[in-house]
């Protein structure tokens, strides 16, 4: 991390406070804006829709009043002209199971007028007037954002549709009269729905209220513009839009991307008298005079942060200065500390009660700092001198022992063996026993000179390159042989027999000879100690393993410690001082290696990894 002055610090503090905070209270400011305009534009579409269904609805039923008001028994043709449609016909309710329109059929099975919307086909088209054929031909467009399409024409219409049987005297049932508009191209439609419900309002050259009509989910009807300010009929609504009005039949009440424009809009389906939706209803509000009428709120929003981020961090500069001038006069003062001179003091006159409390406790601790330096020389000196007098008599208690140990094991031994002439079975039980404590005192003795050099930094290393099982683990192995036999283990070499490692051999021997000792120590009876290296480009690793109890995690961080044993009833009468392990990974380290145990499921691994040769 990159140091500074306290005082900039500081000041970059409060400036990432005035920040966060600043931009938090923008963000919020800015969701508060956007939920206000945007959600009461979006609810206000979503009454919309509702107003234009109502319209849509009442085209309807004037279709169906103008049909009972009339003299239906007149001319067809006459009554169309009369009412303004675009078609009207008469036939007889036999033939009403052959009609294309299944209002009629409706009308015929409910025996009362019915109307609503529906799908003409081109065949029925093609009975009615040029102009609505005309009007019923629709160049289908390539529009952003609609799903894939291979069609491009439309060749049907959506029609709105109102049928009334005619009965005769006896009330029954003989003709059926029924007529419509074609919605394609009906601009006058959603111009009058688009007037009802948003008024004439243009924002730049764009209305800002917008209804149409999709037959599928292609525009027929609509007074949404295209970039060069026609009606864009033929465009198709997008995918996302489709999926969730047509196919799933569900309202859409989101903004949506319109031909060339993002709008707040609400569509809906339209269906036909059995149910099935046939296209859709859709009323829009521009977008954009909302994002204006946001961007000019956040923008005084902004001002009203700037001003008072500006006055803060005015606030913050007075402040960091008051703050860091004591503080700096502390740290010059702790600088002389620092170079010793001990007993300085600052001054505790400043205008902040926690400075003048923080000086007073620098002085404090200055004087302190003193009488103690004077008080640490003193026991300095007689910790130096009884750590020496340790490293003495450690090291020389190790060699005058070594020189008596010496001479007493060539006798024992001499007597052992019979060279002193012959004992009885009770004599030589007895030096038996004497053998092994001399063996175990000479084991010892090892180890406290080998802790004495340790200890002094007197572990000078010389290396060299040698074979690392025919020269150490070996006579290692031979040392321990006995030992290993009389409790019936089974020892087994799968080291390497060619790698070699560049170290002190005398001091791998020592390595060699604690970890074959501990293994034959700590082992269970008639169980396996097995040894194996492996190697990689630099480095050598040897693994020692012993069936055995595993050391569980709280034993581990025993381990490798001086004069550190562990708790295992069932050795317990095992004999050690606590030194192997860690003399072990003292010389392992000062290769630059090192050193640790892995638990087994039924034993233990001791694993090293030294330089290879």
């Amino acid at each position: 991390m990159k140091t500074r002055r306290l005082k900039n610090r500081i000041l970059l503090g409060f400036l990432a406070v005035i920040s966060v905070l600043g931009g938090s209270i923008f963000a919020l400011g800015f969701y508060m804006i956007k939920e206000d305009i945007y959600a009461r534009a979006q609810r206000r579409v979503g009454n919309y829709i509702d107003s234009a269904r109502t319209v849509y609805a009442g085209e309807i039923e004037r279709i169906g009043n103008a049909l009972e008001l009339v003299n239906l028994q007149d001319d067809t043709e006459t009554l169309r002209v009369k009412i303004n449609l675009d078609y009207l016909y008469r036939i007889e309710v036999s033939e009403a199971a052959g009609c294309p329109s299944e209002i009629v059929r409706t009308a015929v099975k409910r025996g009362k007028p019915a109307g609503g919307t529906r799908i003409a086909e081109w065949a029925e088209i093609a009975r009615m007037s040029p102009e609505v054929q005309s009007r019923s031909r629709i160049t289908i467009l390539v529009t952003a954002k609609a799903g894939p399409s291979s069609r491009k024409e439309l060749d049907s219409a959506m029609v709105k549709e109102y049928a009334v049987p005619i009965k005769d005297s006896a009330g029954k049932m003989i003709q059926v009269v029924y007529g419509g508009r074609v919605a394609n191209q009906d601009n006058y439609l959603v111009d009058r729905i688009r007037d009802l419900v948003f008024g004439q309002e243009m924002y730049e050259k764009w209305p800002v209220g917008t209804v149409t009509i999709f037959l599928d989910d292609v525009r027929i009807c609509t007074n949404v513009l295209d970039e060069n300010g026609n009606r864009a009929i033929g465009t198709r609504v997008s995918k996302e839009v489709y999926q969730q009005v047509v196919n799933n039949g569900q309202r859409w009440h989101d903004r949506a991307f319109v031909v060339n424009r993002w709008y707040m809009t609400a569509y809906e389906p339209i269906r036909n008298i059995n149910g099935t939706i046939i296209g859709m209803l859709y009323v829009g509000m521009l977008e954009s005079p909302f994002n204006a009428l946001a961007a000019r709120a956040l923008a005084a929003f902004v001002a009203v942060v700037l001003l008072a981020s500006a006055a803060a961090f005015v606030f913050a500069i007075w402040l960091a200065d008051s703050v860091s001038r004591p503080l700096i006069n502390l740290l010059d003062a702790t600088k002389k500390l620092s170079r010793g001179e001990l007993g300085h003091e600052v001054q505790t006159h400043g205008t902040i009660l926690e400075t003048n409390e923080l000086a007073e406790s620098f002085n404090e601790m200055s004087i302190k700092l003193e009488q103690r330096e004077d008080r640490l020389k003193v026991t300095n000196e007689k910790l130096e001198d009884l750590n020496k007098s340790y490293l003495d008599l450690l090291g020389f208690v190790a060699h005058e022992l070594k020189g008596i140990l010496s001479s007493t094991m060539m006798n024992a031994y001499s007597l052992h063996d019979g060279f002193l002439g012959m004992i009885n079975f009770k004599q030589k039980r007895a030096v038996d026993s004497i053998c092994r404590n001399l063996d175990y005192l000479a084991a010892t003795v090892k180890k406290f000179l080998n802790l004495s050099r340790i200890e002094r930094g007197n572990l000078e290393i010389n290396k060299t390159y040698f074979n690392l099982r025919d020269g150490i683990f070996e006579p290692a192995v031979q040392t321990f042989i006995k030992q290993i036999s009389d409790r019936g283990m089974k020892l087994i070499n799968e080291m390497d027999p060619a790698m070699r490692v560049h170290a002190d051999q005398d001091l791998m021997q020592i390595v060699a000879n604690n970890l074959i000792n501990n293994a034959a120590k700590y082992g269970s009876d008639s169980g396996k100690i097995i040894l194996r290296s492996r190697q990689d480009d630099k480095m050598a690793t040897v693994e020692v393993y012993n069936d055995g109890r595993p050391i569980t995690s709280e034993q581990m961080a025993k381990l490798f410690k001086k004069f550190s044993r562990l708790d295992v009833p069932e050795k317990k009468q095992v004999k050690g001082t606590g030194l192997g392990l860690y003399i072990t990974r003292q010389i392992v380290e000062s290769h630059g290696g090192s050193i640790r145990v892995e638990p087994k499921e039924n034993g233990n691994s001791f694993i090293f990894t030294i330089e290879r040769g």
